[in-house]
Parts: C-alpha cells; structure tokens; sequence
C-alpha cells in the first residue's frame, strides 16, 4: 500500500513517512476546463465534421453569434442568442450558399479573448466558388464561448450569393 509508511511505523528510522499524495476530493470530481485554444479547435473541428452537437458543446447556452447588419437581407446578419440561435443560423445557411468551408490559418489567444484569421471556402447556389479571408473575434469565459463576431468583406458574399 504505502511500503515508506510501513517502514517508518515498524521502526525503522532511517526513513520518514511521506505526506500523502492522493488528489484532494474537489479535484477527483471536478473535470478538467479546456483551455480556450482547445475549445476554438474542438469548435472548427465539429463545424468541419458537420456535428452541430459538438460545437454547441463549445458555447455558452447564452452565446451571442454575431454577424454584419448588411447581410440581413438573406437572413444572415445581425446577433442570433444561444444555442437555439446558432442552429437557426446555421439551418439557414444553406438556403442562401451552395456549400461553406472554413480554414483557419492563425489563432491568436490573449485571456479570454481569442481571435482566428483564416479562409473561407464558398460555393454559391448557382455553383460559382470562391475563396474569402475572415476573421472570427471569440469571447471565452470558463472554457466555453460566450460571443463570437464574424468580420468579413460582405460586398463580395452579396456579389457571389447574387451569381
């Protein structure tokens, strides 16, 4: 069990027992926060693979998923709340683009914000693809994101949504 506790209680001098090292019980029942790089990697993953349940899994049931006011005409634009929001969202997007990839090329994490250069991989529903630089601005607050603003040139989504 603890052959140095064993040692020391049968006599022998020459060795002190050792303090014990089990976890406290706060520890052995609290699961580990992942840090907000793996919560943003685990997030692109799961948008990647299509699994709306593992992105949400990344969000705060409250997240506010912001996108520019201009792109509102087709249901795009503007502050959609929580989990139900995103999945709205993201329900929606089909009905404007033929298909979206994201690529992100650079994470930046400072404290609780964590920001994602990256590409954009676009098919229109007509069929025309492009490519588009973004930026994605993320809040974090215990492990989870709480806001993430989408930054991106929206005259060239409304020329290729438009094609």
């Amino acid at each position: 069990m603890y052959p140095d506790l064993v040692k020391a209680r049968s006599g022998d001098t020459s060795r002190t027992a050792p303090a014990r090292t089990e976890p406290a019980a706060s520890k052995r029942s609290t699961p580990a926060v992942p840090s907000n790089r793996e919560s943003i990697e685990a997030a692109y993953r799961a948008f990647h693979d299509r699994d709306v349940d593992a992105l949400l899994a990344t969000f705060d049931p409250d997240i506010a998923w912001v996108h520019p006011d201009s792109m509102d005409s087709y249901g795009l634009g503007g502050t959609k709340k929580g989990h139900a929001g995103v999945k709205e969202f993201l329900a929606h997007v089909p009905t404007v683009l033929g298909g979206m990839r994201l690529e992100p090329l650079e994470i930046i994490e400072s404290g609780d914000r964590v920001v994602v250069f990256g590409i954009r991989h676009f098919t229109s529903r007509s069929g025309r693809t492009e490519t588009h630089q973004f930026v994605h601005s993320w809040t974090f607050q215990g492990g989870k994101a709480t806001r993430m603003e989408d930054i991106f040139d929206t005259v060239l989504l409304h020329r290729l949504i438009e094609s």
